[in-house]
């Protein structure tokens, strides 16, 4: 039976997986994520790619809403502005690799911008904020043409890598499965250093976080700046992965998508990013095979339940505010707990 871990030096509690069991499960983990394109089917490998997409602008809006306290409702225009701009960088011929972190760094740049009221307006306040930038940048996807090819939209060249093309699912899966392990891994370490502690600090509380030395207007900015690198990563590998893309994609309703699953996952963990991207992505396709599976003895039923994603993220969010409020990350380590103390009482 496990009843702690104890560290001996402090390199060792520095440590991302504290114990050898820790760093198996996680070697096993990442290798059947490696394996996946190999054993899985056509739809599996093409439902992961939408789960690390999904999963790398999750972890930037757990950066800054998570971490930093600052909700963001504009996260989906972010991952607007990286997908239009490795669209654009194509066109002049830059390799996707390099593309990937300049669609990351442009989408910063604007974060930058739209991060300095948070100064001045906070909570409820700054999230209006921040829906008004994402309708602002709406505006932008549906009538700039000459960049996002307006309501028609762009296409996207398939990304390549030492003239080897990385079409269809299982040739970009690799892409952007590192991509989600770096930018986990980056994370993860940024909540152990000096920032990432002056993120929680001025969530928590910041006149006090300032008063201890920490600046509330670059830490401020700089958090909705990592956030929307992070997004800018991921509406680039986004538009890679489909290949063409239009504004409609990039809705309030996907603003929403990535705040439920932050809540439902867990805020302020890299593991909530993990579980709520997983679970989140697959609430509308459960709804969706439940309905074609139903569509022969309830037609009128399915008809009903299609439009009803919008409604399930709704209710999930409120379930977990009520009922678990540190969503399933915290339900996962109960679990581990448990494991742990058995045959014993938690």
């Amino acid at each position: 039976m496990r009843i702690g871990v104890f560290f001996e030096n402090y390199r060792r509690e520095e440590q991302l997986w504290d114990s050898p069991a820790a760093r198996g499960w996680m070697a096993a983990c990442v290798l059947a994520v490696l394996l996946l394109p190999f054993y899985g089917t056509d739809y599996v490998v093409a439902m992961a790619c939408i789960v690390g997409i999904h999963l790398v602008a999750t972890l930037g809006l757990n950066i800054t809403t998570g971490s930093a306290g600052l909700i963001s409702l504009g996260h989906a225009a972010f991952v607007g502005v990286g997908c239009y701009a490795v669209s654009w960088f194509s066109r002049w011929g830059v390799p996707f690799y390099i593309a990937l972190p300049m669609a990351g760094a442009v989408a910063a740049l604007i974060g930058v911008v739209v991060g300095l009221p948070s100064l001045r307006v906070k909570g409820m306040y700054f999230a209006i904020a921040t829906l008004a930038a994402h309708f602002v940048l709406g505006f932008l996807f549906r009538e700039w043409t000459p960049v996002t090819g307006g309501p028609r939209g762009v296409t996207i060249p398939a990304a390549s890598l030492f003239g080897f093309e990385l079409s269809g699912d299982r040739r970009m899966f690799y892409p952007i499965f590192i991509c989600v392990f770096l930018l986990g891994l980056a994370a993860a370490n940024l909540g152990r250093s000096y920032v990432g502690r002056a993120f929680v600090a001025v969530r928590d509380r910041d006149i006090s976080a300032e008063i201890l030395g920490v600046n509330l207007l670059r830490t401020k900015v700089l958090a909705f700046t990592i956030g929307a690198f992070y997004a800018g990563v991921a509406g680039g590998l986004l538009g890679y992965f489909y290949g063409a893309i239009t504004s409609e994609y990039f809705t309030f309703s996907l603003s929403v998508f990535y705040v439920a699953a932050i809540i439902v996952g867990g805020l302020g963990r890299v593991l909530g990013s993990v579980l709520g991207a997983i679970f989140m992505t697959f609430v509308p396709e459960a709804l969706r095979l439940l309905a074609s599976a139903t569509s022969q003895w309830l037609p009128n039923f399915t008809h009903q339940l299609l439009p009803m994603g919008q409604v399930v993220f709704g209710v999930l969010i409120v379930v977990f505010l009520i009922f678990e409020p540190h969503g399933l990350a915290q339900v996962w380590a109960r679990t581990r707990r448990t494991f742990h103390l058995w045959p014993f009482k938690t």
